[in-house]
């Protein structure tokens, strides 16, 4: 049926009905009821099903179960690379990709061959008609999330990977990743995002990527406010899963950042993992990725307690990821970084970060996913910088750029004059990427491109295609 991995992809692409917007339309004269319709395309039954008929591919190997707002991806791909310098072979799903779609479901830090992602679509394929001769009782189609998810786990039990570490896509508890028995979860920092599924208050966020906690299996939890770190309480004590917070259980000491990434000390505490106690490195700039990488080996050690510092070391190291405050040539002349930063905090880390190394005054273009606190976002960047073009993030996700100018626009008329920046609106991605470059180059201003992944890999497309 397939003969490479992107005739796989494109048949994937045929299911994407969620990550578009949940139940397509809404209703002629009205809108869209999004907590029903949320319970109606997250159900596990259908994965459960759908995996039954594989032959439960998810149970082929021990996994690392990670959730989360903001730096679940990096702390996946951190954990992946420590796993992989330990010469373990890791299965690692994450998502969105940036680049190349293979990035969501890779062999540690690499793709799998083309003969297992081939193998792994027509196993797909073949049981999907299963599926469907099986699935009347079900309400509504699997989903693009819920196939290559599978499709991952299939890909992973044929290249015979020893662990895997798993992300979830949204959420949690209904999340398509949430069958698997873990042997550790991990809940990087939450914030208030997807709103119209997840709830519209940390709480209820929280009490969503909760779901991913399991009976007696270590929580690994970075630091969060008061009112998420209740209900992560609560729930680890309902499920008497071990807790493992990292306040309490590393420090970063000493840190150092410029444009060629961070170095910094973990100290580790309890006799389990003060071993990790050392100096590492990383390829990429900012404060934010240090505390990363300490729940990543924090996670790490938990599921695999003989990993070395050496290996950690090395691991981390090793890590890369597109989109993590990544430097593009534009041929503007100046700094021009790409970041997926798309929550208010991880925004202002960004943003921080950005000032420290290029000053403030720069040029920022922004573009979120519909969902996503533009308000938020705005209230953080504006200070940091002199013009903002808002645009779209691309085709992949539902957007509406016209909302979140509105949010720049209103947040920006709350500065005082001299400190207020120009706000203006480019829906076309390409005529927004071009715009920026011109006025950078003008203006010899550095750029900041953040609000989404998807809007950070057009970006990165855009710029490479300029470049040749």
């Amino acid at each position: 049926m397939f003969a490479n991995s992107d005739a796989v992809y494109q048949w994937l692409c045929s299911f994407i009905n969620l990550e578009r917007g949940l139940g397509g339309r809404p209703p002629a004269g009205g809108k869209r009821d999004s907590a029903a319709s949320a319970e109606e395309h997250f159900r596990l039954d259908r994965m459960r099903l759908l995996a039954e008929i594989a032959g439960n591919p998810e149970r082929s190997a021990p996994v690392i179960h990670i959730a989360g707002s903001k730096g679940k991806g990096s702390v996946c791909a951190m954990t992946s690379a420590v796993l992989e310098a330990a010469g373990k072979r890791p299965g690692r799903y994450l998502s969105p990709h940036v680049l190349d779609w293979r990035e969501r479901v890779c062999l540690g830090g690499a793709c799998f061959s083309e003969e297992t992602y081939t193998k792994a679509g027509n196993e797909l394929y073949d049981l999907y008609r299963d599926y469907r001769s099986l699935a009347s009782g079900f309400r509504g189609e699997a989903t693009f999330f819920e196939l290559i998810t599978l499709f991952f786990f299939l890909c992973s039990r044929n290249a015979r990977c020893d662990c895997v570490v798993l992300e979830t896509g949204l959420g949690g508890r209904l999340d398509a990743t949430n069958i698997v028995d873990p042997l550790v979860t991990v809940i990087s920092a939450i914030e208030k995002e997807h709103t119209e599924y997840l709830g519209n208050s940390v709480e209820k966020i929280a009490e969503e990527k909760a779901g991913i906690i399991k009976r007696r299996k270590p929580l690994v939890l970075a630091e969060q406010t008061e009112a998420a770190l209740d209900v992560f309480l609560k729930k680890a004590a309902e499920r008497e899963a071990p807790l493992v917070y990292l306040p309490r259980a590393a420090a970063v000491e000493n840190p150092r950042s410029g444009e060629n990434g961070a170095a910094f000390f973990l100290r580790f505490t309890g006799p389990e993992f003060a071993g990790l106690s050392a100096d590492y490195s990383l390829g990429v700039p900012g404060t934010v990725y240090p505390k990363n990488a300490a729940l990543a080996l924090l996670a790490a050690k938990t599921a695999f307690p003989d990993l070395s510092a050496d290996a950690a070391r090395s691991g981390l190291a090793a890590f890369r990821l597109p989109a993590r405050f990544e430097a593009l040539d534009a041929g503007t002349g100046r700094p021009f970084i790409a970041d997926g930063a798309h929550t208010p905090q991880s925004a202002a880390l960004c943003a921080e970060t950005f000032a420290g190394l290029y000053g403030s005054g720069g040029i920022l273009l922004f573009g979120c996913a519909r969902g996503k606190d533009a308000e938020g976002m705005a209230e953080a960047l504006l200070p940091y910088f002199s013009a903002v073009i808002v645009t779209s993030p691309g085709t992949f996700r539902e957007s509406d750029p016209e909302e979140a100018y509105g949010a720049f626009c209103r947040k920006a008329s709350a500065l005082p004059g001299a400190s207020r920046p120009p706000v203006d609106l480019a829906v076309d991605t390409k005529d927004a990427f071009e715009k920026t470059v011109r006025t950078a180059a003008e203006k010899k201003l550095p750029v900041l491109v953040c609000g989404s992944f998807y809007l950070a890999g057009e970006t990165i497309r855009l710029a490479r295609q300029s470049r040749i």
